[in-house]
């Protein structure tokens, strides 16, 4: 019996966490990541990531937040993801990823840097991410950076070192103003409570009301779903179980690097 009041409130957490974020999608959200005054402006917004499938996997909520919202949204992939000897079929499944989400070919770029390669083991040097960043930043005008925060969410040391890039950039950008942000990785049981984390997620961000970090819910879950399917190389089972199960498909938050 114990058991079966367990079960059934964690399903009925669920079916609540998931009714949560269908509302959120059928009337505005509340979050107000970018939301200056009565009529925002556009912002050419970076998203730099380590592989293709991370865009998907990790920043969903937030992609499609800056979609729905009409901000001019790059994405730099600072590799093909080929650790399996299979870059360019992945680079080509970042494009498909892409065109789901509504990000246009021309705004997506991923290298092949001979000292940017995937994989465990592999150290990326920061300076070389920083000049990487920059020179992306000046060619589209982008005036905010999006990334992973010093852990990665998973932990891989090339999430980090892009985190790690970036700060270098920030640190070394004299006289110029970049705005930053990170999406922060949740602990070990919040990453792996699915929908149920919106609720903390929620909270936490209502008790900081300092402007420095903002909790996005995903907007278009079926969307998201989507777009990680078309990353068909990595649509293993254990990833299926991840997207499933993960907070990071249904809520994002972001904390501003300073």
């Amino acid at each position: 019996m114990a058991w079966t009041a367990i079960i059934s409130s964690v399903l009925v957490l669920w079916f609540a966490s998931l009714c949560k974020v269908f509302h959120e999608s059928l009337f505005s959200s509340k979050a107000a990541f970018l939301n200056e005054g009565a009529h925002p402006r556009r912002r050419n917004v970076l998203l730099v990531i380590a592989h293709p499938d991370d865009e998907s996997m990790f920043f969903a909520p937030v992609i499609n937040y800056l979609i729905s919202r009409d901000h001019n949204l790059h994405i730099l992939c600072m590799s093909t993801g080929n650790a399996d000897g299979m870059g360019s079929i992945r680079k080509e499944e970042l494009y498909l990823a892409s065109a789901v989400l509504k990000i246009p070919a021309q705004q997506v770029k991923t290298l092949d840097h001979p000292d940017l390669q995937d994989g465990f083991g592999k150290v990326w040097n920061w300076n070389l991410l920083a000049s990487i960043i920059e020179e992306e930043t000046r060619t589209h005008s982008v005036d905010l950076i999006i990334t992973f925060d010093n852990y990665g969410i998973s932990g891989h040391c090339n999430h980090c070192d892009v985190h790690q890039g970036l700060r270098k950039l920030l640190q070394d950008a004299s006289g110029r103003h970049l705005e930053a942000w990170e999406i922060v990785s949740p602990n070990i049981v919040r990453k792996y409570i699915g929908p149920v984390d919106i609720w903390l997620s929620i909270l936490f961000s209502r008790l900081k009301k300092d402007g420095q970090s903002y909790c996005l819910l995903n907007l278009d879950l079926c969307k998201s779903y989507a777009a990680m399917a078309q990353h068909s190389s990595q649509w293993v089972w254990f990833r299926k179980l991840f997207v499933t199960f993960s907070s990071c498909t249904y809520v994002s938050t972001l904390k501003k690097i300073e």
